[in-house]
């Protein structure tokens, strides 16, 4: 499915992934980057935009200037919640085409299926994560023992 955008309730991905997030806690700026990280990869691979919405009250870590149109990054303010930011732009977004939301919030995922979004849990979604990125480094390492086959090994000196 080609999707004009994936929304992603942020904390709640970082709380089902703890690989992710290492010796951090899921609400440090480290787990944040280290999404943003596999976001950006994950964008890079299938070329879908995805805009990853936090909880902020009101305060906007450096990582938000991070944000750009492919990843983008979005921080709630103190008088609305992430959840509230994603069905907002959720609606919004359902005229340009296919929307999935990434949640593990059930009242979520219900509301945003009644906008005709699509929802994934946040298992489902790292496994798709995991197989998407999983798949890039497999072409890749093809095309590099395909170069070694024809160019030979003397061109490729720091394997």
């Amino acid at each position: 499915m080609n999707y004009v955008r994936i929304l992603v309730d942020g904390y709640s991905l970082l709380h089902a992934w703890p690989e992710l997030c290492g010796s951090n806690p899921p609400h440090s700026e480290a787990a944040r980057d280290s999404l943003l990280k596999m976001m950006r990869l994950f964008h890079d691979v299938t070329g879908i935009p995805v805009t990853i919405f936090y909880d902020g009250a009101g305060a906007f870590p450096e990582t938000a200037a991070e944000s750009t149109p492919e990843v983008e990054i979005i921080y709630s303010s103190a008088c609305q919640t992430a959840d509230q930011l994603i069905e907002r732009t959720a609606l919004r977004l359902t005229k340009f085409g296919d929307v999935a939301v990434v949640t593990d919030d059930v009242a979520e995922s219900s509301l945003v299926r009644g906008f005709g979004c699509y929802t994934f849990s946040c298992a489902m979604f790292i496994e798709q994560v995991l197989t998407a990125v999983g798949q890039m480094r497999d072409r890749i390492n093809q095309m590099r023992l395909t170069q070694k086959e024809q160019f030979g090994q003397k061109l490729l000196p720091n394997e």
